[in-house]
């Protein structure tokens, strides 16, 4: 039986599962666009397309370095779903 608690284990450990998945190349993205906007601002380079390939290569780079983790997050979520649903039959 479907309760109103299961039903929040559910959505809370999604949004935590897509909070950890998305953390890392947006962090990544973030740090690369504060790096490039010191180095824009300390040079007095005022073009707006100059941070747009660091940024990107920033969010491959973490795409491959963390994608094993974040693999595995979206695995043991999965895992979860199943399991649930497991449960309800």
């Amino acid at each position: 039986m479907i309760t109103d608690a299961t039903v929040l284990d559910l959505i809370t450990e999604g949004l935590v599962t897509v909070m950890w998945v998305a953390a890392p190349p947006l962090a990544m993205g973030l740090i690369a666009g504060l790096i490039m906007a010191i180095f824009q601002t300390v040079t007095s380079i005022q073009e707006p397309t100059l941070a747009f390939i660091p940024k990107i290569l920033a969010v491959l780079g973490s795409l491959v370095f963390f994608g094993p983790f974040m693999l595995e997050r979206l695995v043991r979520y999965f895992h979860f779903v199943l399991d649930f649903l497991q449960r309800m039959a």
